[in-house]
């Protein structure tokens, strides 16, 4: 089998990336933080345009008509760019809330009792299979209060007094989006593994680059050997859309993209918590995501009971040694 990317979702990712560097350089980045995370909509609106919020949709229904494994390619990239705003929502609600897909209406989502982003700015809110808009979603910014967040980036509300379904989204649509969020982290962690790499490189320390000692080639090397078990595990629950692998997905990309996050700022040393470094800034996202859909306890036990109904009962007649043929291949 081939596993390799084919050519038109490596000139899609490079598109996506080449865009991003375009509309979303480090000086907007920085302008963003600047003005408190604020959504820019011209922004949004230039994703519309360029498909990313209907990738998946159906041509006949103004879609691109692509499909899950596209989606992660365009979402790693907007995780690597530190790209701010409810992008996994917008995106899920393409073909479901009105100007989703064109990037005309920005469209958040409730995820149990986690604070909301960029609740002051949406036009809509997901509420389990429910879409707020026009007055419930007045009346339901109206009974939220904003937060700190530990992001500059991602504005946070949180509504008391409301019960509220533990899944950011009903159905198939729970999976996919913790999917894209994971999608996300790895992006964040492959940014930072090569952010460490570049500042190893040229930072000396006893008229050396720090790249030479050993402990710092370690680090980085750590950093690449989270990074990529991520990647694959990413890429295949992409393909296979398997809840279990999903699972397994999001836990290793949470992984990667806060342990990465720790050790790019641990490289670079004091100037790293500083503000004019972006390290923290992929930190601190990285600890707000790794909470978002399947956070670290609904994985593991998602991934337990899968691995446990799929381990067979050592007395059955199914088990291996028993009368059954051993399976072979798979993995």
């Amino acid at each position: 089998m081939d596993f390799q990317l084919s050519d038109d979702q490596r000139a899609l990712r490079s598109g996506m990336r080449d865009l991003l560097d375009a509309v979303f350089d480090r000086d907007r980045m920085r302008a963003a933080v600047e003005r408190g995370g604020t959504l820019d909509r011209s922004l949004w609106r230039e994703l519309g345009a360029a498909g990313f919020f209907a990738l998946r949709l159906p041509e006949e229904a103004g879609g691109v008509g692509l499909g899950l494994p596209e989606a992660v390619l365009l979402f790693e990239e907007a995780g690597r760019a530190l790209l701010p705003g409810p992008l996994v929502a917008t995106h899920l609600a393409a073909g479901l809330v009105k100007g989703a897909a064109e990037g005309e209406a920005v469209v958040t989502a409730v995820d149990g009792d986690l604070p909301v982003a960029h609740l002051a700015e949406a036009d809509a809110v997901l509420v389990g299979a429910d879409a707020l808009v026009g007055e419930p979603l007045r009346a339901f910014v109206a009974a939220a209060r904003p937060v700190r967040s530990m992001d500059p980036l991602t504005p946070l509300h949180r509504v008391a007094g409301r019960t509220v379904p533990t899944q950011a989204y009903s159905g198939a649509l729970h999976y996919e989006g913790a999917l894209l969020t994971a999608a996300e982290q790895l992006g964040s962690a492959a940014r930072t593994t090569e952010t460490a790499v570049q500042h190893a490189g040229a930072r000396e320390q006893f008229g050396s680059p720090i790249g030479s000692f050993q402990a710092v080639k370690h680090l980085c090397a750590d950093m690449l050997a989270r990074t990529e078990p991520a990647r694959a595990a990413v890429y295949a629950a992409a393909v296979t859309g398997d809840p279990v692998e999903i699972a397994a997905a999001k836990l290793l990309a949470d992984e990667a993209a806060v342990r990465n996050a720790r050790d790019c700022l641990q490289i670079h040393g004091g100037m790293g918590f500083t503000w004019e470094a972006d390290v923290h800034l992929h930190l601190k996202r990285a600890w707000l995501r790794s909470a978002a859909g399947l956070g670290g306890a609904a994985a593991e036990e998602l991934l337990a009971a899968g691995l446990g109904a799929a381990r067979p009962d050592p007395g059955s007649s199914a088990a291996p040694g028993r009368g059954a043929p051993e399976a072979g291949g798979g993995g």
